[in-house]
């Protein structure tokens, strides 16, 4: 029988509860570039709106709520549900999205948005701050389930047309329509 010291022994369980943290902290950064990789990806350009100037920090709000409320909405076409909308969506921008998915429910249909990029130019910035124009050109893998059973798969690029206002602490999509071009 082999005897082991007791200093190889510390060095044996240090080295295996590295490797365990190691393994840990590989599966945990899998997980986050996983769930990176669903969110959308943007890209904002203010620098061509006007009359006004996009100050950095309302910038980042309108792209951080823009990305959600792409994300509410891809949730609630892919669960044909409509309550992730509320709270980022408002006006003529809800009702068609909670059309469009009870047309979905009606059909048995649900759609799966994966890949998006978003080029997202500011064009319009009114001087009183109540009231951004963008101009949205998605790029994404889209794919139409009839049930679980995949129908259709098409690599799509739309253009929108955006009108976004701030509320008390954020900004709504108060309409999105889709356009053939800029």
């Amino acid at each position: 029988m082999t005897r082991i010291s007791a200093t190889r022994c510390v060095r044996i369980v240090d080295l295996a509860l590295i490797s365990v943290g190691l393994l840990s902290f590989v599966l945990v950064a899998a997980v986050s570039i996983k769930a990176a990789d669903s969110s959308p990806q943007l890209r904002l350009d203010t620098s061509k709106a006007g009359p006004r100037a996009v100050e950095p920090l309302t910038e980042r709000a309108i792209a951080r709520d823009y990305r959600n409320a792409w994300n509410a909405m891809d949730q609630a076409l892919e669960s044909n549900s409509p309550g992730s909308i509320d709270g980022v969506l408002t006006g003529e921008a809800r009702q068609e999205l909670r059309q469009r998915v009870a047309g979905q429910q009606k059909a048995g249909l649900r759609q799966v948005s994966t890949a998006q990029v978003h080029q997202v130019n500011a064009v319009f910035y009114a001087p009183e701050g109540d009231v951004i124009e963008l101009h949205d050109t998605l790029t994404c893998q889209m794919q139409i389930f009839d049930g679980d059973k995949l129908i259709l798969t098409e690599q799509a690029t739309r253009h929108y047309v955006v009108l976004m206002t701030p509320t008390a602490d954020h900004w709504v999509v108060r309409q999105l329509q889709e356009t053939q071009q800029f």
